[in-house]
């Protein structure tokens, strides 16, 4: 079944949570990487824009600096973040340059949002690189914001760069095909479109699979879908691992992951 979105496609905003970004061993997911950028370069040769927000900054600094574990203290979180971001961008640099294409980072935390001025200083920087023809590379500040870690995987920072950069779709990739309903404990199957986050969606939430790559799950990125719908963006959710996701959903003719209008 086809899927028409409210609006022409022109302007997207595409989420990646850390578990297709790195290994069980917290080291780059490459396979994962290469597809994610050749997809965008994809969509971008055919005319649309989009923006990226990227997790993995925390999960591969772990990894690079050879712990086992997610640590729970804030300073090595924040201490992981840095390394990890560091090493996260030298990936996505190198593989857009292989395409001919620059990718830029945009660091923020929620001030960033609720400053007026700030607000519109990060617009103002956003559509200068989309008109410009590089791909904006978001993530939250881990290194110097305390709050965002502690919900984790950018879902609701993803909702909020939908609303500020006014997409037309927000596309959230986990390692989950989408929402599914839950029946006796059980999960049943899947929701191909969702018109009202009601109780009963809400209860087929769950956290995270991962707690060493990532903080959030599904109920974070059904707030993140709330967030998003006040902005009029429609958002999907669906599985990263699906070959050519991005661009099948974004070509609209199979109902892939679970469409919230």
């Amino acid at each position: 079944m086809a899927r028409r979105f409210p609006r022409k496609l022109k302007r997207v905003v595409i989420k990646v949570g850390s578990s297709l970004l790195a290994n069980h061993l917290l080291k780059p997911h490459e396979t994962s990487l290469k597809s994610l950028v050749s997809q965008i370069c994809d969509l971008e040769d055919a005319g649309l824009e989009v923006v990226f927000v990227s997790s993995g900054a925390i999960a591969l600094g772990l990894g690079q600096m050879g712990a086992r574990g997610r640590p729970t203290d804030t300073p090595s979180l924040q201490a992981a973040a840095a390394v990890g971001q560091a090493l996260l961008m030298r990936l996505y640099g190198d593989l857009f340059k292989k395409r001919g294409r620059v990718c830029a980072q945009i660091l923020l935390t929620w001030d960033d949002f609720n400053t007026q001025l700030r607000h519109r200083n990060a617009c103002n920087t956003l559509n200068v690189l989309l008109d410009r023809g590089v791909v904006p590379i978001i993530n939250e500040n881990d290194t110097i914001s305390t709050d965002e870690i502690k919900f984790g995987d950018n879902d609701k920072l993803s909702a909020m760069v939908a609303a500020m950069a006014r997409a037309h779709l927000l596309i959230m990739l986990s390692d989950v095909d989408g929402l599914y309903k839950k029946e006796g404990g059980k999960l049943t199957e899947k929701f191909s479109e969702v018109h009202e986050i009601t109780d009963e969606i809400k209860s087929a939430a769950g956290g995270a699979r991962d707690k060493n790559l990532s903080k959030g799950g599904m109920i974070t990125k059904l707030n993140a879908v709330e967030i998003a719908s006040l902005a009029s963006v429609p958002c999907i959710i669906a599985n990263g691992q699906t070959p050519d996701v991005i661009r099948r959903i974004v070509l609209g003719k199979e109902p892939l992951g679970t469409y919230f209008f």
